[in-house]
């Protein structure tokens, strides 16, 4: 069988003010892999590149990652009790969003849950624009029923912050 993604709920789209939040609620537990795709850039004001965060079910915690980041002419590694990846800032070249991709398999599973995080923050410049490959787990067995995401620094999105999740049938 072929692959198909449905769109779960609307779309969010931040409006006017920003917002500390970006919620999905009540996700159904059909399908076998979820997929979240990020346009962003937050307030902050300090650098180029801001980060953004994922929780699962209101819960913040058991939660661990591995970073790998490339930026200007450096490259890195974290390690954090929290999962994130790259996006730009309002440091950032005017209008430049950050683009985000998040694979969770298996999120209605009763075994922990390992998610996969694609970032980049752009900024025309030559430091400030990150690439950052994020391995997450979730150390619950607990189906995911809500994902909440938010600025690291920010401490909001920007106006035209976009995200969508996505269901996946037949991974």
């Amino acid at each position: 069988m072929p692959t198909t993604y449905t769109q779960i709920g609307t779309a969010v789209t931040v409006g006017s003010g920003g917002a500390t939040s970006i919620d999905f609620t009540s996700i159904p537990s059909t399908y076998t892999d979820l997929i979240l795709k990020i346009s962003a850039r937050t307030t902050r004001t300090s650098t180029a590149t801001d980060w953004v965060k994922i929780a699962f079910n209101g819960v913040t915690t058991n939660l661990t990652m591995k970073l790998l980041y490339g930026e200007g002419s450096s490259t890195g590694s974290y390690s954090d009790t929290a999962i994130y990846g790259g996006i730009s800032s309002n440091a950032a070249t005017s209008n430049t969003f950050g683009n985000s991709e998040i694979y969770i398999p298996n999120y209605a599973g009763n075994s922990n849950k390992s998610i996969s995080f694609d970032s980049v923050g752009e900024t025309n410049a030559s430091t400030g624009n990150y690439l950052s490959l994020t391995s997450g787990l979730w150390s619950s067995s607990a189906a995911i029923t809500s994902i909440s995401l938010t600025p690291y620094t920010g401490p909001n999105f920007m106006q035209h912050t976009t995200a969508y999740l996505y269901g996946v049938s037949n991974a």
